[in-house]
């Protein structure tokens, strides 16, 4: 089993570390692909995605990736930024399925900023389009008539982009509880319509899992109001972004969730993926051995799960985390003070 490990800026070497200390303790043989990726790849390469990472990437079973992000190169070329890696990344490697759960681990409802009775009930999965919409539609900037600049990102979805990712969420909710939330903004723009009677047409093929619509906005609301209505949630890229963000803060904390990109590509193990998690670089803590490496190890399971087929290590995992929470073995991100080695060892501890 080949593993390709881009750590990539910031606190992503920190966090990985961890990641990988788990996963030297697992009884199983897999060999490492590093790469690097990001502003530590433009500095050293010239480019955030230099072609011997890519090349890593794809012979790679899955992906476990660390972080993008640097101050020093927020003045560069948009294509040059260190954003672009993980991009790149995305749309190479055919990664239009992002998985990212959010479940309050058990004694930790107070940490949310929702009421722990409300917290509590949260155990959703966001499905979210990764190769599309304004991220990946025609940007740029021009000059207007009047001489003003202009700004324009042109969102647009095929409907063949929209029925695979359809699938992946119909797919999500047969092994979850059976329903799925499709969230778009259909009475405002065409892209969403197109995107609602898609997703409408595929759950011909799936009646057996309840089917609802919300508009972004509600769902923005519903997801402080009353999280424990869904179940798996499935949307657009720019929409994913911002709920699966806010779901991170209903949960208690960004430093605990993993997510998983899918794409169609399977290996001799499972589905060839790319794993990280969802919080950024955060240089302002870089270096100093206090950032939570929780996500990084739990997108550690999911990697079990998806790309390597093994489903009972990843539960162990998952379990040794839960566990390590509850033992109030918490990063400063939840009150704790335990830094990120400590976590890394009471983790190991408990596997």
């Amino acid at each position: 089993m080949k593993i390709a490990v881009f750590a990539g800026d910031g606190i992503g070497p920190e966090v990985t570390a961890q990641a990988l200390r788990v996963l030297d303790a697992l009884p199983i043989k897999v060999s490492l692909l590093e790469g690097d990726v990001g502003g530590v790849a433009y500095k050293r390469h010239g480019h955030p995605l230099p072609e011997e990472t890519l090349v890593a990437a794809r012979e790679a079973d899955a992906i476990l990736f660390g972080a993008v992000g640097d101050f020093d190169c927020d003045h560069l070329e948009r294509h040059l930024r260190p954003e672009q890696a993980i991009l790149g990344l995305r749309s190479e490697l055919g990664l239009f399925a992002n998985l990212r759960p959010a479940k309050v681990f058990p004694g930790l409802e107070h940490h949310s900023a929702l009421k722990p009775e409300i917290a509590g009930a949260i155990d959703l999965l966001i499905v979210r389009e990764l190769n599309g919409d304004v991220y990946f539609g025609e940007k740029g900037t021009r000059t207007t008539a009047d001489g003003l600049r202009e700004g324009y990102d042109i969102m647009s979805y095929d409907e063949s982009e929209v029925r695979r990712i359809a699938i992946a969420g119909f797919e999500a909710a047969r092994k979850r509880r059976g329903m799925l939330c499709s969230v778009d903004k259909a009475n405002v723009l065409e892209t969403s319509q197109l995107w609602r009677d898609v997703v409408i047409e595929t759950h011909k093929d799936y009646a057996d899992i309840e089917l609802s619509h919300m508009y972004v906005d509600n769902a923005a609301m519903q997801l402080v109001k009353s999280p424990g209505q869904f179940d798996v949630v499935v949307t657009g890229n720019l929409f994913g972004d911002i709920l699966s963000d806010q779901a991170s803060m209903c949960v208690g904390s960004i430093g605990l969730l993993a997510s998983a990109s899918l794409g169609e590509r399977q290996t001799e193990y499972g589905t060839f993926g790319l794993y990280e998690p969802i919080h950024g670089s955060a240089p302002d803590i870089a270096g100093r051995g206090i950032a939570n490496p929780m996500a990084t190890i739990l997108s550690l399971a999911e990697l079990l799960r998806h790309s390597l087929g093994q489903e009972a290590l990843a539960a162990q995992v998952e379990a040794a985390v839960a566990g390590t929470l509850a033992d109030g073995v918490m990063g400063g991100d939840l009150g704790g003070s335990a830094g990120t080695a400590e976590i890394g060892d009471a983790v190991l501890a408990r596997l």
